[in-house]
């Protein structure tokens, strides 16, 4: 049952809450228009007061100032992928901009989501993950982790998934899991930006060729 209003919330997620007056703070930014309607909070008050310190609780927005729809390839448009110019970008990467991942959106509504990634997660494909677990993982979507990584970067100054890939819920045109994430390459050999990669499958047309050696 949810009895808790967006105050109440905003106290007990502390800088983990981006709700209205974040948003705004940062529309400019996101190229969104000012929100004056405050939605109700659609999660149950005990699932809030266990993620309080460990999950973001942000507003999602659908659409921007001009009426577009707010998808990663806008985002894209709008903060670019050259660090030197501007930060936060998006990684210098185009394959994805036909994809129709690349243009879904937002509801007008409240999201929950974790902040760092599982350690019991790491190395492992959403396949390995679902069997591990015994149940279907719920992942964002890859718009979700973009809006959330750039407003909290607006916001906080905080680089959310720093060096980390995350699995997103969506595929590719091929059917290829999409990941997100790694803002900063530990190794310093690619430039800042956020990353969106596709994770191949192997199909009937992957194969070997053998080499004779002389």
């Amino acid at each position: 049952m949810n009895t808790m209003n967006t105050s109440e919330a905003k106290k007990m997620f502390g800088m983990n809450f981006i709700g209205v007056d974040e948003i705004n703070s940062i529309r400019k930014f996101l190229n969104v228009a000012l929100i004056k309607i405050d939605p109700a909070l659609n999660f149950p008050d005990s699932l809030l007061k266990k993620c309080a310190h460990d999950h973001i609780l942000i507003l999602g927005v659908s659409a921007h100032k001009s009426g577009e729809k707010l998808t990663i390839n806008s985002l894209r448009k709008s903060f670019g992928w050259d660090p030197s110019k501007k930060e936060p970008c998006f990684y210098n990467q185009d394959w994805y901009i036909n994809h129709r991942f690349a243009s879904r959106t937002l509801e007008d509504n409240w999201y929950l989501l974790k902040r760092e990634v599982s350690d019991d997660s790491r190395g492992l494909s959403p396949d390995e993950l679902n069997i591990r677990l015994g149940k279907k993982q719920n992942f964002p979507s890859a718009i979700l982790t973009a809006y959330t990584f750039l407003a909290s970067y607006l916001v906080n100054k905080e680089i959310l998934w720093k060096n980390d890939f995350i699995w997103c819920q969506d595929t590719d045109d091929n059917g290829d899991v999409i990941y997100t994430g790694r803002y900063i390459d530990p190794t310093a050999k690619n430039k800042n930006g956020f990353n969106i990669h596709r994770h191949l499958k192997i199909r009937s047309n992957y194969g070997a060729i053998s080499q004779e050696m002389g």
